[in-house]
């Protein structure tokens, strides 16, 4: 059960703010300003206006904290409130499980710089670099100052498959709540990718989008005139309770994840095979696992990554796995607004989910005015639409060829 949600996203702070910009069809995708990409093919980005000391953290842990882990301790703040669990937990019954796709990039490119005199050295220095390098180094480090942050003594752990890492992890914190390991988890995931050796690395494969003129608009999920993502960054940590934990303490219950699945392609590390299997195969398993069928789905909140390849192999995932209740079902791509930050996207589109369930609201594609002919089914340009949804699925697709899928519903969907 879903009782407590935190979010650090682009264009806003908070759950509030992020559902605000959601259904207000805004885009948060701006020319990058965090560091001089002028040299770059691509330049644009969604990235989070974000101050640390306003968000509660102190000048240690700002120095100590990398801005992905200072994402996740901010966003693990605020859902940790929102479920009112804080004092209420066994710390052997609780535990961390942390997506991320790139770690504390941005503290690494930092520091390499520093240790190397910009490169100029091959044997770097040492003696230049921070105390807290290792820490950087390291992803469970983010995990640590989660589990430290809640006094969880229970499984603590790190998720990280790329773009579909933020499923992946909510997905095994919710069966480790099932197995009887734990009855909280506080999951989700982060990433703070947005630097110079990230945008190098999809500059060179072309994945990016190179419409530099027009920012907000840089983002068209399932546009013919779409070529490419808008990276991003953010988290969204999230509350997970057993059922009959939730229900003693009187917690307020948002969804439910009642199933999940993932599968590999084992095809390219780039490439996606135009029919979808790998993807609807992911989509009928976690079906499957929910006990629901392909006409239950009332909402689909998509990967739609704006790219040519990814939005068709989508598209066709969808009319594999859903049958004929694709074409009825609506399907929105939230990267339209907030861009794609990797690892930390999916937790965020999770999120998105729930807020749908909690409030009957489907978010829009933003920017899909040209509709792509092979992209032909509902979704949901420009504004917003309100619609009662008692199952959502939420899809990802990530580099290596993974596909995952998770299925929230109401809190009492199942019972029924």
């Amino acid at each position: 059960m879903v009782t407590g949600i935190g979010v650090i996203a682009p264009g806003g702070i908070g759950t509030k703010q992020f559902w605000e910009l959601l259904c207000e069809g805004r885009t948060a995708t701006r020319t990058i300003s965090l560091f001089d990409a002028s040299e770059f093919r691509s330049r644009v980005a969604a990235e989070c206006d974000f101050d640390p000391g306003a968000s509660g953290l102190s000048q240690r842990e700002i120095r100590r904290w990398d801005r992905t882990t200072q994402f996740a301790v901010v966003a693990a703040k605020e859902a940790l409130e929102d479920s009112g669990v804080l004092g209420e937990m066994d710390p052997y019954r609780t535990g961390v499980m942390v997506g991320t796709a790139c770690g504390m990039t941005q503290s690494l490119d930092r520091e390499y710089a520093i240790v190397s005199d910009n490169g100029k050295k091959w044997h770097v220095d040492e003696a230049h670099g921070s105390p807290y390098l290792y820490d950087y180094f390291a992803p469970s480090s983010m995990a640590a100052e989660l589990a430290w942050l809640a006094e969880a003594q229970g499984p603590v752990g790190v998720i990280s498959t790329g773009c579909t890492s933020g499923i992946d992890v909510l997905g095994h914190a919710a069966d480790l709540i099932i197995d009887g390991a734990a009855d909280v988890m506080i999951s989700g995931a982060s990433d703070a990718a947005i630097s110079p050796i990230t945008v190098a690395c999809f500059d060179a494969i072309r994945a990016t989008t190179p419409r530099n003129d027009d920012p907000a608009t840089a983002s068209r999920p399932f546009d013919r005139t779409r070529n490419g993502f808008a990276l991003g960054e953010g988290s969204a940590i999230l509350v997970l309770e057993e059922y009959q934990h939730a229900r003693r303490r009187g917690a307020r219950v948002y969804a439910e994840i009642a199933g999940h699945a993932t599968r590999a392609n084992a095809f390219s590390m780039t490439g996606l095979r135009p029919d979808g299997r790998e993807l609807a195969e992911a989509i009928t398993v976690a079906l499957d696992r929910a006990e629901a069928n392909p006409a239950d789905v009332g909402y689909v909140n998509a990967h739609g990554s704006s790219t040519k390849q990814n939005d068709l192999h989508e598209t066709m995932a969808y009319k594999r796995s859903l049958g004929e209740h694709a074409y009825r079902t609506p399907i929105s791509s939230i990267k339209s607004m907030i861009g794609h930050s990797l690892g930390a996207i999916c937790a965020l589109e999770v999120a998105a989910s729930v807020l749908a369930i909690e409030h009957a609201v489907i978010p829009p594609t933003a920017n899909l005015h040209e509709r792509d002919p092979e992209c032909d089914l509902d979704y949901v340009p420009l504004a917003a639409r309100e619609q009662a949804s008692d199952v959502v699925l939420s899809v990802a697709s990530g580099f290596g060829g993974f596909q995952s899928a998770i299925v929230l519903t109401t809190p009492d969907w199942t019972a029924r």
